[in-house]
């Protein structure tokens, strides 16, 4: 693979990587246990903080598919990207809608005990397979 091309996947996808574990493994189990911070606070805040995630993993996705267009990828590397890039799609598209329909209903009074939504495990599912392909990902980028 080209090296210029590689470096900068490969950076991008680093750097993709350490916001997901950042923001999704760190911050957001961390807000509800901080003094004061109540459920729809913090649902108040994750919203804002994924949306913000999301927008910034959507402008990475994009450095890191164009760095390996451009740069005679081989296998592995184009199904790491497919792979990590789909995951993002299926998370922004179809895990997100029901996750805020949910936090809408419980900022509006509904008590979050009742009708557990799966959702957040698939979301939590897809963020572990986004980090695994993030980090196989970078080590092939930078391996050139």
């Amino acid at each position: 693979m080209n090296p210029a091309s590689a470096a900068v996947g490969g950076a991008a996808a680093f750097v993709w990587l350490g916001m997901v574990l950042a923001i999704s493994f760190l911050e957001a189990p961390l807000k509800f246990r901080a003094p004061g911070v109540t459920i729809p606070i913090g649902l108040g805040i994750g919203r804002l903080v994924f949306r913000a995630l999301n927008a910034a993993e959507a402008a990475l996705a994009v450095v890191v598919i164009a760095a390996v267009a451009t740069g005679s990828p081989g296998p592995a590397v184009v199904a790491l990207t497919a792979l990590t890039a789909a995951v993002l799609v299926v998370q922004i598209a179809a895990v997100r809608p029901p996750l805020n329909r949910r936090s809408d209903r419980v900022l509006s009074g509904e008590d979050p005990a009742r009708n557990r939504s799966r959702a957040h495990l698939y979301y939590v599912a897809l963020e572990v397979v986004k980090v695994l392909s993030l980090l196989a990902l970078g080590c092939f980028l930078l391996a050139v």
